[in-house]
């Protein structure tokens, strides 16, 4: 049974990565065109004489650190019995998430017409959200280690 309150954080983490999915980083609009940055690539909507058309271009690298990254942190829900590697996995994991929140900000800088105009969706603040999550989780796990050291003195 999964009773550790690191437990909880690393599935919030897990949880404010897996809405990255589905909430923009930011938005654009250049002559009546509008671009919008998800974790899985840029998104265009334009007018034509049709109608509105979308353009999507998908960044297969972004997608895979992603998945790669959300699986770490599920993964190591799961390693309460392990309290060492599961504080290696979560600074693993600030690793990444940094080095994937660095990865997006360079992919928005791709926007037509560069990063000026434009406006951040929620998703360009969740990855900061996500390792706070985690950081609470280390603190958690270091507080089980002093528990457990604790009572290991006092037999």
């Amino acid at each position: 049974m999964i009773q550790r309150i690191q437990s909880i954080w690393l599935f919030l983490a897990f949880l404010v990565l897996a809405l990255m999915t589905f909430l923009p980083l930011a938005t654009k609009e250049i002559d009546g065109s509008e671009s919008v940055v998800y974790m899985f690539g840029l998104k265009t909507q334009f007018q034509s004489e049709s109608g509105s058309e979308y353009k999507l271009a998908l960044s297969l690298p972004l997608i895979v650190t992603y998945i790669a990254i959300a699986i770490i942190c599920f993964v190591n829900i799961f390693n309460f019995r392990k309290r060492n590697l599961q504080k290696r996995l979560a600074i693993i994991s600030i690793v990444l998430i940094g080095g994937f929140a660095f990865w997006c900000s360079t992919y928005i800088n791709e926007l037509p017409g560069g990063i000026e105009g434009a406006t951040f969706g929620i998703g360009a603040y969740l990855p900061a959200i996500a390792i706070l999550f985690i950081v609470l989780a280390i603190f958690g796990i270091n507080k089980d280690e002093r528990l457990i050291r604790s009572a290991e003195r006092l037999r």
